[in-house]
C-alpha cells in the first residue's frame, strides 16, 4: 500500500481486508496489521517532507486504533454496532434482567469474599467461560441474526463482565500485597 492510495476515510474492515463481521479470523487480522504497519510505519517516511511525515503518523495511528478496536471482541462489537447506526446506550441503559443483576451481585460478593489465588483463578476462569458464551451470542446476533436491537443488550451485558473482570484484577493485587 502506497501511502497516496492510503484512505483515512474506510472502515476499519475495510482498511484490514476483512469481511464485516463479530466473527474474525484474528490470525488474518494480524497478519494485515504487520503488513500494513510496515508500509505505513513512520520510520519508513523519515526521509519525506514534513506535511508527508505527518500524513504518515496520521496512517500509522488510523492502523493502530483500527488493530485495537478489531482484536478486542467487545470493542468489535461496539463498532460493528456503530457502523449500523445502533447505540449501545452503556452509559444510559443499565437496564438488565433481574437474574443476570442478581448474578452480578454474587460475582462481586464471591469476589470480595475471595481471600486466595485458587478462588480468583475459579472465579476467573469461570468469568472467561461465560464471557465466551456472551461472545458467541453476540456473534449470532450480528452476524447470522442481524439483530442489533438484542446484540446492543448482550454488549451492556459484556460491559458488566469487563468490569467484574477489572474487580477480579484488583482482588488479585490486593491479595499480592
Amino acid at each position: 500500500m502506497q501511502l497516496s492510495g492510503f484512505d483515512l476515510q474506510q472502515d476499519h474492515f475495510r482498511l484490514f481486508g476483512l469481511p464485516r463481521s463479530f466473527a474474525i479470523d484474528a490470525t488474518q487480522l494480524d497478519q494485515h496489521y504487520r503488513a500494513l504497519q510496515a508500509q505505513v510505519h513512520p520510520d519508513k517516511s523519515a526521509h519525506l517532507s514534513e506535511a508527508e511525515q505527518r500524513l504518515a503518523m496520521q496512517h500509522s495511528t488510523q492502523v493502530n486504533e483500527a488493530y485495537q478496536t478489531l482484536r478486542k471482541p467487545l470493542a468489535r462489537a461496539r463498532y460493528l454496532l456503530s457502523l449500523q447506526g445502533v447505540d449501545t446506550q452503556e452509559e444510559t441503559n443499565t437496564a438488565m434482567p433481574l437474574d443476570f443483576l442478581m448474578e452480578q451481585m454474587e460475582w462481586r460478593e464471591a469476589v470480595a469474599e475471595a481471600r486466595d489465588v485458587e478462588v480468583l483463578d475459579e472465579l476467573e476462569a469461570r468469568l472467561h467461560r461465560e464471557t465466551r458464551e456472551l461472545e458467541t451470542q453476540l456473534a449470532g446476533k450480528i452476524d447470522a441474526d442481524k439483530n442489533y436491537a438484542d446484540a446492543a443488550g448482550l454488549v451492556r451485558k459484556l460491559r458488566f463482565m469487563e468490569k467484574l473482570a477489572e474487580e477480579i484484577h484488583s482482588a488479585y493485587d490486593e491479595i499480592d500485597n
